[in-house]
């Protein structure tokens, strides 16, 4: 039986601050090439990132706030971290630390 976004209440924090957050580390793995570059600028730059890199911080940004805007990417990543929760729930075990170990003797 898999319960659905309805069935699982969500509480404040986790609507406005994990979710959110779970919303950036994805967002940046898919704009990765434009993190890449913008890092890269920064670091040829060094003090002068400010002005040097202005193009690569505009085309981050854009990226960055489609991904933030877009109401299936939230559902996404609330579906993600409803079955996370159930998991955790279920195991007591969380999602990050969660590997499932082979025996040595195989």
């Amino acid at each position: 039986m898999e319960a659905t976004n309805t069935e699982i209440p969500l509480r404040h924090v986790e609507k406005d601050v994990l979710i959110p957050k779970m919303m950036r580390e994805k967002a940046k793995e898919r704009c990765a090439e434009r993190v890449e570059a913008f890092n890269s600028c920064c670091k040829e730059s060094g003090f002068f990132m400010v002005f040097k890199c202005r193009e690569e911080n505009a085309a981050l940004k854009e990226c960055l706030t489609q991904h933030y805007h877009d109401p299936a990417f939230f559902e996404e990543c609330k579906r993600q971290y409803i079955e996370e929760k159930l998991d955790f729930q279920k195991t007591g075990i969380p999602a990050k630390n969660r590997t499932q170990k082979l025996p040595t003797s195989m």
